[in-house]
């Protein structure tokens, strides 16, 4: 998850000049596409919807409202919410295609789908109070994401579709950050009918990932390092990099297996069951953009063994919280229906620290081990068995819950 942290480091140099660079350079690239023309390219319906946040954040969130397999676009149907992970947007619930992406499972399940996109990235580069390169602008990790941006999703939703309560699917930092909300925002339990977190990261001590380990000492608690990191785009959007990427991302097998090596450095070495026929598409908007302080909440993490919010240091959090440490966020408020997914082979959410959750959680209906031990951290959105593994369970457990709601 956060393999690629030094090499990130490296590309911010290369790639902070993005304002004074005009990637609309006259070259043979390809034209980046949205997920809503990803969606329409497949004949599927697409809305684009924006969202504003009580701290003026506009969020970019993307719609499949039916299935054309199904002649349900006039009824009143089950909704879900899927939400990306670190460096990653709504893009990646899509790239699978019609066969083997969940958004698409899910509509020609009858659902009607919405994928969100975090503060930051791609689709959310926006803010109504702040400017983009003002550095408050990246201040905020995946607490504010889980505390602000998931809550304001979720409102919106609900009051465009008319329900009361939806369905949620959450990758990675997507887990995080609705464990924070679930916790932080307790009123939000009654709004959720399911959720499905996918490799959920919240209890990182035990981490493998070697990145995480060695960058510890420096960014893992307050002290220069992270000072010098803080509240900063962490990846710059740069869209002629991006173009670069996606051009020379191609099916010629010299410069695939080069795509298989970015693959590598941004996911970790447990890409085995990856599809290797996604890197074109994968590489054209991943790594997505996040603020630093993402990443450094994730490594505060594991250097702290505890979910907790972020360390801002002792006189800022006395500033902020009204205690010297940063308070842990009480799981138990968790009342949502909750499903657990893991995998064997996963560095950033393994089975050690996910083992801490059961007892913690008061309406865990499920822990689910994938029983393919090499399964890894991003096999739960790329790989080419995922819809057999993961997206058929997670929609039979979701429509098990609409079945049994129907009979009462």
């Amino acid at each position: 998850m956060l393999r690629g942290i030094l090499i990130i480091l490296a590309l911010v140099a290369i790639t902070v000049a993005e304002d004074t660079f005009d990637p609309f350079i006259d070259l043979p690239f390809k034209a980046i596409k949205t997920s809503a023309e990803r969606i329409e390219e497949q004949g599927y319906p697409a809305e684009s919807h924006f969202v504003e946040t009580p701290d003026g954040y506009v969020l970019n969130v993307f719609r499949i409202p039916h299935s054309p397999s199904l002649d349900n676009a006039a009824q009143q149907r089950p909704v879900v919410l899927i939400m990306h992970g670190l460096f990653s947007c709504s893009d990646c619930f899509l790239l699978n295609g019609p066969e083997d992406a969940l958004a698409y499972n899910y509509a020609d399940a009858g659902y009607d789908v919405w994928l969100g996109n975090a503060r930051g990235n791609l689709y959310s580069r926006n803010n109504t109070k702040v400017d983009l390169k003002h550095p408050y602008f990246w201040k905020f990790s995946w607490h504010e994401i889980g505390a602000i941006d998931l809550p304001t999703m979720i409102d919106y939703i609900l009051e465009v579709t008319g329900e009361e309560a939806l369905h949620y699917v959450g990758h990675s930092q997507g887990c995080t950050s609705f464990v924070v909300m679930g916790s932080y925002r307790p009123e939000y339990n009654a709004k959720i009918k399911t959720a499905h977190l996918l490799a959920p990261p919240v209890f990182m001590g035990n981490t493998t990932e070697g990145l995480i380990v060695a960058t510890a000492p420096v960014f893992g608690t307050p002290g220069i390092g992270s000072a010098l990191l803080e509240n900063q785009v962490f990846l710059p959007k740069n869209h002629f990099i991006q173009r670069l990427l996606d051009t020379t991302c191609s099916n010629r097998p010299l410069l695939l297996s080069y795509c298989k090596t970015l693959a590598l450095l941004w996911g970790g070495p447990e890409i085995g069951n990856l599809n290797k026929t996604l890197l074109p598409q994968i590489a054209e908007t991943h790594p997505a953009g996040v603020s630093s302080n993402q990443a450094i909440h994730y490594i505060q993490s594991y250097t702290s063994n505890d979910f907790r919010l972020y360390d801002w240091g002792r006189r800022k959090n006395m500033e902020y919280y009204g205690v010297p440490e940063p308070p842990a966020y009480d799981l138990g408020k968790i009342t949502s229906e909750l499903y657990l997914y893991y995998g064997l082979a996963d560095g950033s959410a393994n089975k050690q620290d996910i083992s801490r959750l059961p007892e913690l959680l008061p309406n865990l209906a499920l822990l689910h081990e994938v029983p393919d031990p090499t399964w890894g951290h991003l096999d739960f959105i790329f790989a080419t068995e995922v819809k057999k593994v993961i997206n058929d369970l997670v929609i039979d457990y979701s429509t098990a819950y609409e079945e049994d709601a129907n009979k009462n």
